[in-house]
């Protein structure tokens, strides 16, 4: 089963703790000296812890060993791991470990014959290993570390844009009959009999021209109607979009659980954080 670096498997790991970096961890043993400090932890395909890389120090050989998580306890409340029965004979016996090397089935069994107990007389298959024939090395939760996570529900709003409609503006043509009125001038002859100012006044032979034919000539004109159409800008019609804020509440009933201790007998328990 292959194993990877902590950011390799999981480039935001800090978040996925709540911001804890085990990587900046001291590593102690349960008397309070200090041995080294956490380089990295290795994790298999499903996200499980199974080893701390500890770079050793102080009494201990200076080089980097894995270490089992399960013997591991993590106190992020004084960025401390503490570790059951690491010995300074333990480090000199443990394969070195590389950052360029590949963790493998061999190296895993150099690492846990270092820590298994000396009775131990399992035989051990690399077909069928699983990390569950050493549960003591492995399994973090099931020893020392329970692990109990409240959940709570909580309302998360967002929003879709949907079409609810559609305005359509265009234009038809209406027709009506409309009316204008043009004053117009028609001319016409009058023609009168009139008795001259001085009638029965003898006239003169040169004055007298008797003529037959035409007379007088008078043109008569008169003023025709002359309708046609024009067309003018009347009004204009502008189309614009607006929004119009408001805001939805909305109501739902969430869970959330709490956490219930219930002791018997006069235990000392400490609550920190409750």
């Amino acid at each position: 089963m292959p194993l990877y670096k902590l950011e390799e498997f999981d480039p935001q790991y800090r978040e996925t703790f709540d911001g804890h970096d085990v990587k900046a961890l001291d590593l102690y043993t349960q008397g309070g000296e200090k041995i080294g400090s956490v380089a990295d932890a290795l994790v298999d395909p499903d996200g499980r812890f199974r080893y701390l890389v500890i770079q050793a120090s102080g009494n201990a050989l200076n080089k980097k060993i894995l270490f089992p998580i399960g013997l591991s306890h993590i106190d992020y409340n004084v960025n401390r791991v503490f570790v059951d029965g690491l010995s300074k004979e333990q480090v000199q016996r443990l394969p070195e470990y590389k950052d360029s090397m590949t963790v493998d089935y061999d190296y895993e069994e150099e690492v846990r014959k270092v820590y298994r107990p000396e009775t131990s007389n399992v035989a051990y298959n690399r077909d069928t290993y699983n990390y569950q024939q050493d549960s003591s090395l492995y399994n973090l939760d099931e020893q020392k570390n329970k692990t109990l996570r409240l959940y709570e529900e909580r309302l998360v709003a967002n929003k879709n844009r949907v079409k609810t409609g559609e305005v359509t503006v265009g234009k038809h043509i209406e027709t009506e009959t409309a009316r204008v009125s043009v004053p117009i001038e028609k001319e016409r002859v009058v023609i009168e009999r009139v008795t001259p100012t001085n009638a029965g006044r003898v006239v003169s032979a040169s004055e007298a021209n008797f003529q037959e034919g035409e007379v007088a000539r008078i043109e008569i004109y008169e003023e025709t109607p002359e309708i046609s159409k024009e067309a003018f800008v009347r009004e204009e019609v502008r189309v614009t979009k607006v929004v119009d804020h408001e805001t939805f509440e909305a109501q739902e009933t969430i869970r959330r659980e709490e956490l219930d201790v219930t002791t018997e007998g006069n235990l000392p328990v400490d609550r920190t954080g409750m």
